[in-house]
């Protein structure tokens, strides 16, 4: 509810300003080239910021008798003005220490005048100051309700300045420079705010007064100006103006308006006569001024003109996110009550309902009933026999305003009939809590009765199109839908299939049994155990997946032969020597963590295949474990030489085996529910727990993880899934 808060007061705020906003940037970025065009100019003289009072005014006053006034502008050029010895008027640039004439002022440029004016007042006097004060407070808001997001979006204020997820090019330069001129803008929008306080007498600024007292003030002892102990403490760099003594009448004083103070000085003796201090109200006027012009430094100028061009950039990508967001929304063909498929979206920003539509296109071209709408819309849906979740995770795992309900609704609402279901998680490895929303929604689907999964949940780095895919392939092929994922926003570019030829594979008796399979790349190829295997048994681009155990230099399935099953038909007809056309499909997600103090490995079947790989992949004295379950002695007997090889070898620390229909009859959810306290332990340390085989088992396994890290560390098992120390590849 608060991001959607500070969402739309951002939005709100840009739309109510956009237009005023615009008008100011571009004046704004024009003016800032008026500081620039003045101090080029040759007027500042070298150590100005060292020359005392005492070194210049004797000068100046034996030099132009006649100068009534002296002045520092905020160039550091000095100006006098007088007469000449012709009685002439005098208005010059002088050296300081010579008192040599460097230039005349000329008038200001009439365009900057222009644009300052329609900068400052729109050419309406007092109502277009008030609209353009108005501007500057509302850009002091967005600003503010802008960095609100950011923190937001980065998931803590610490994180402020790490990387940026690239959803697009209006978004992710929206937020990178934001941030780069998150500084500037808000000194622009706060100065700005506060000089119109000031114009309009919001703020009181008045002038200070010198009240001299002329009974007090001497005439002697007569001191040389070049020894006033003040004109020698005083340097022009600390001076507005000075006003020289009209005569040289005792009661003719200098008075020295300074940066901070206005001071009085007897022209005779040097005594200070009045000294007062400028209100703190004055000084922040000055200092506005200074920080909205860039009047006092070239450098800032620069950055002004800078952080004003970056306002248009954010007025123009702000609208193309709005735009795109509101094209992503859901346009149904069916009503969710007449649909056989539901897509139910979780996004803060609104890019992953690109995903969902493209997958809901594809669905209605099939002649199928679909319905995609928000997870808060969460119902009973009386015909839905698939569910789809995509979930992006927001904030500290948090999940999107449009999914904050679900969970409340997930309860409340039992569907009629048994529903597959499965969750795809969005998100950036780049944040800390990574998909951690989705895999609380596929372990919410899990408890329900109703819910049958399809595939285990599916995790998408940054968007991208080659996850994604992986995922359609998958639930494709589990769901018996066709997807087109070459179309579309699912546009990939697949790697070209390559040969490869059969090594060696185990006879089996009938349908039901396992077998094993290794093939060997006919070109070099880089893959690891966890990565899958696609082939095309009907030689069109539905694909067949398989994950992928490296046994020495080869590729290792372990496949089931189903009756009638295409994919294992058609591996299990291959012989040695037999070439096939397949493609090596990289699972980052699955690989053996390189890192972790113990690795538990949890199977049941053919899902021990990847295993099998990482196991032989060890080095000696591997700190792991195998829990794996089986029918019974004889389906194990396919794997029981190599790991036995493999615990010799010290590669495998333990090994665990459940048989559900032989001896003690039990599954291996139960044996690691005897080793409870090791399992928690594992998480506790940093280790890794890795499951692949059936749905079923992984959804056990799940359950029983839960009770491990609610009892034993307080957490939700989704808190290790999202941190990466629960992997699974299930099916």
């Amino acid at each position: 509810m608060t991001i959607s808060i500070w969402r739309y007061s951002h939005l709100a705020l840009a739309v109510s300003s956009f237009l005023l906003l615009t008008l100011a940037s571009i004046t704004g970025i024009v003016l800032s080239f008026q500081p620039l065009s003045e101090k080029i100019l040759p007027y500042r003289t070298e150590g100005f910021s060292e020359t005392t009072l005492a070194q210049t005014l004797p000068l100046l006053r034996k030099q132009y008798p006649e100068i009534s006034e002296l002045t520092v502008d905020k160039n550091d050029f000095v100006q006098i003005k007088g007469t000449d010895a012709e009685g002439k008027k005098l208005v010059a640039y002088i050296d300081p220490k010579t008192g040599k004439i460097l230039g005349y002022p000329t008038a200001k440029s009439e365009f900057f005048e222009w644009v300052t004016a329609l900068h400052r007042s729109l050419f309406i006097h007092e109502t277009g100051r008030f609209l353009i004060g108005l501007t500057s407070f509302l850009l002091l808001l967005i600003t503010v309700s802008g960095t609100m997001l950011i923190i937001q979006r980065q998931r803590g204020l610490k994180r402020f300045f790490t990387r940026i997820v690239r959803d697009n090019f209006a978004q992710y330069y929206h937020v990178v420079l934001g941030r780069l001129s998150l500084i500037p803008i808000f000194i622009i929008a706060l100065s700005g705010t506060y000089l119109s306080l000031a114009r309009f007498g919001l703020i009181e600024t008045s002038k200070v007064s010198s009240e001299v007292d002329f009974d007090a003030i001497k005439s002697a002892p007569v001191k040389d100006p070049a020894d006033f102990d003040i004109f020698k403490k005083v340097r022009l760099s600390e001076v507005q103006s000075i006003e020289f003594p009209f005569s040289e009448d005792p009661e003719d004083y200098y008075t020295l308006k300074l940066t901070d103070r206005e001071v009085t000085v007897n022209q005779i003796t040097g005594d200070m006569l009045t000294g007062v201090k400028y209100p703190t109200a004055a000084l922040l006027t000055e200092l506005s001024l200074d920080l909205h012009t860039g009047r006092t430094s070239g450098i800032w100028a620069i950055l002004l003109a800078f952080a004003s061009g970056n306002i248009l950039f954010f007025i123009y990508s702000g609208f193309a996110m709005t735009f795109k967001r509101r094209a992503n929304r859901m346009k149904n063909k069916y009503t969710a009550d007449e649909s056989e498929f539901i897509i139910l979206v979780g996004s803060e920003n609104g890019s992953t309902f690109g995903f969902a539509n493209a997958i809901h296109q594809q669905l209605i071209a099939g002649g199928k009933s679909a319905y995609v709408t928000e997870l808060n819309n969460y119902k009973v849906f009386p015909k839905a026999s698939n569910m789809i979740v995509m979930a992006a995770t927001y904030g500290l795992g948090n999940p999107p305003t449009n999914a904050a309900h679900f969970a409340a609704k997930l309860e409340k609402h039992k569907q009629l009939n048994p529903v597959r279901f499965s969750v795809v998680g969005f998100g950036s490895h780049g944040y800390p809590d990574f998909c951690k929303f989705a895999f609380e929604v596929d372990n919410l689907f899990a408890k329900q009765q109703w819910a049958v999964p399809t595939l285990e949940i599916h995790t998408v780095n940054d968007k991208s199109p080659d996850e994604f895919s992986q995922w359609a392939a998958g639930w494709s092929q589990q769901a018996g839908v066709a997807l087109n994922i070459s179309s579309g926003l699912l546009t990939t570019r697949p790697e070209t299939p390559q040969e490869l030829t059969v090594v060696s594979k185990t006879a089996v008796s009938g349908p039901g049994e396992s077998f094993l399979i290794s093939l060997r790349p006919k070109r070099r190829a880089k893959y690891t155990s966890g990565d899958l295997l696609a082939i095309y048994p009907a030689s069109d681009h539905r694909e067949r997946l398989y994950s992928i155990g490296k046994v020495g230099d080869d590729i290792q399935l372990s496949v089931k032969l189903h009756e009638n099953g295409m994919g294992s038909d058609y591996l299990y007809c291959l012989n040695p020597g037999s070439v096939i056309s397949a493609r090596i499909v990289g699972n980052d997600h699955f690989h053996f963590p390189q890192n972790a103090g113990s690795v538990i490995m949890i199977s049941n079947g053919t899902g021990i295949a990847p295993f099998l790989g990482m196991i032989d992949e060890q080095s000696a004295n591997s700190n792991s474990r195998l829990y794996c379950g089986f029918r019974d002695q004889a389906s194990f007997a396919l794997y029981k030489a190599s790991i036995q090889k493999n615990l010799e070898d010290k590669k495998l620390g333990s090994l665990h085996v459940a048989y559900s229909r032989e001896g003690e009859k039990q599954y291996v959810r139960d044996l690691l529910a005897k080793d409870e306290a090791f399992v928690a332990d594992t998480l506790k340390n940093n280790g890794v727990i890795m499951l692949c085989g059936s749905l079923s088992m992984q959804k056990n396994v799940v359950a029983l993880l839960e009770d491990i890290c609610q009892t034993h560390l307080g957490k939700s098992v989704s808190y290790y899934q999202s941190h990466s120390q629960v992997l699974m590849d299930c099916y």
